[in-house]
């Protein structure tokens, strides 16, 4: 499998520098995850392209700055804010489309949101017609204290959607909502298309691959056996690790031994 490192382990660290790090740490494949609303105006997008393009980076997936707002934006009952959040995911698609990514990872609702769970999905659909229209394939991601933080959730989103289902898998998260990565891949199989890689013990979740005891050869075994096709990302937080140059070294390693299975 492909694996990359997101722009997200860098965070604080400007957009347009962490993707340069990236480059300098000669990782070639990458997430970009948006920081702020400035971000979206073509000229920084430029700045993006020509920072991929130098370093000859493959941009899989972006990550949109307004995660936090999904529920209050997109999952609510008021039209002209679902309106309002429905053209900054078009938006987002000609973004996937003028950097040649696949993906967008979307938070989604927050548990107690009015919708019910079959209004949810509608509105999961709706969202990905119109990052679609412009080059965008929209992935639910399985985040700890949102709607789609646990399994039985998901499970419901692909009975619901069928083929319209797809997900993002977030090994940390699985972590910190009680389930295993191991059953997400099992239950949900083909729905699966993107993978948010980090390592964890028993009592630490977060971690860079290597600095714990996760078993990753079995988990790569049970997505070869289902037939998973796409990338992964080492997504850790800046805790994680001490200089960037430790985050180069251990992605490097890990990715190296990924290629070499």
């Amino acid at each position: 499998m492909e694996i990359g490192v997101s722009t997200a382990c860098y965070y604080p660290m400007l957009t347009e520098k962490s993707l340069a790090e990236v480059g300098k740490s000669n990782i070639k494949t990458t997430e970009v995850f948006f920081n702020a609303i400035s971000e979206l105006e073509p000229a920084f997008i430029n700045e993006l392209k020509a920072i991929k393009d130098n370093y000859g980076i493959d941009i899989v997936s972006i990550h949109p700055t307004m995660s936090l707002a999904e529920s209050f934006m997109l999952f609510s009952a008021y039209d002209r804010r679902k309106t309002e959040g429905l053209d900054w995911f078009k938006r987002y698609g000609e973004i996937c489309n003028e950097l040649g990514a696949k993906y967008i990872i979307l938070h989604g609702g927050k548990p107690n949101g009015i919708l019910d769970d079959r209004q949810y999905c509608e509105r999961f659909y709706e969202i990905a017609e119109a990052s679609r229209k412009n080059g965008g394939n929209l992935l639910q991601e399985n985040v700890v204290n949102f709607r789609a933080g646990n399994l039985r959730f998901l499970k419901t989103m692909l009975k619901e959607l069928g083929n319209d289902a797809a997900f993002c898998l977030d090994i940390k998260q699985c972590v910190r909502g009680g389930y295993s990565p191991f059953d997400v891949v099992e239950s949900l199989k083909g729905a699966v298309k993107h993978i948010h890689i980090s390592d964890h013990t028993s009592l630490k979740d977060c971690l860079l691959p290597g600095d714990g005891d996760f078993d990753f050869d079995g988990l790569f075994d049970k997505l070869n056996e289902v037939g998973y096709s796409g990338k992964g990302m080492i997504e850790v937080y800046r805790e994680a690790y001490g200089d960037y140059s430790e985050l180069s070294k251990k992605a490097t390693v890990f990715i190296n031994k990924r290629l070499n299975l």
